[in-house]
């Protein structure tokens, strides 16, 4: 019988460059899986480091969820190393070409779309605003949902740049993400983790002070 599905973190730095600007970042690399296979969600930085976290699993797929450079760069080196498919929502392929502009993504991620790591699965919610094809992974049964940089502790992920939208975020928060169970750990892209209990009482403020 296949053991429950764990999940681990990584933190990988770098910088993240978009509109002329570079800024130094730290990023959550989530591992969705068990001892014999594993989904990587957001290849960030460091391929080395991914791949001795993953050690010698099986990688069933490599996850953007979006196209940002911070959470793309090491997709297409790590896909090479593991022979597993990277997958992106296609609005962000204007994104993702920007950083890789010779390979395509193997996939494309849908709404509603399920995958499934060690018997556990992950439904896709496109949840566009930071970026147009951005997603979060909800996974009910490990009662936890992956946002990237939609939703993080204290607010929307940020929407100040090409190919972002305040009003956008705004909706597939409040439409896709707070009406999860309160109980639900929010795993972000950058950060520590909160819950959707924590997080829902405060979406009016966030939509008055407009970020």
């Amino acid at each position: 019988m296949t053991a429950a599905a764990r999940i681990e973190r990584l933190v990988t730095s770098g910088t993240f460059s978009l509109d002329g600007g570079t800024w130094d970042v730290d990023n959550n690399v989530w591992l969705v899986g068990d001892d014999e296979e594993v989904l990587v969600i957001d290849a960030a930085h460091d391929a080395d480091a991914i791949a001795a976290a993953v050690g010698d699993r099986r990688v069933t797929a490599i996850v953007c969820t979006h196209g940002h450079d911070d959470h793309v760069g090491a997709a297409p080196a790590l896909a090479e190393r593991t022979g597993a498919p990277v997958l992106i929502h296609p609005d962000d392929l204007v994104l993702w070409k920007l950083t890789h502009p010779s390979r395509e993504p193997d996939g494309h991620l849908a709404d509603g779309q399920r995958l499934t790591v060690a018997g556990t699965d992950l439904t896709v919610l496109h949840t566009p605003g930071h970026a147009p094809g951005a997603v979060c992974l909800y996974a009910p049964d490990l009662g936890t949902v992956f946002t990237g940089d939609t939703l993080f502790a204290g607010g929307p992920g940020a929407t100040g740049r090409s190919y972002s939208d305040f009003g956008v975020i705004i909706r597939s928060i409040g439409d896709r993400l707070l009406t999860l169970p309160p109980g639900t750990v929010v795993r972000t892209g950058h950060g520590d983790s909160t819950t959707i209990g924590d997080e829902a009482p405060h979406l009016q403020e966030w939509i008055d002070r407009g970020h």
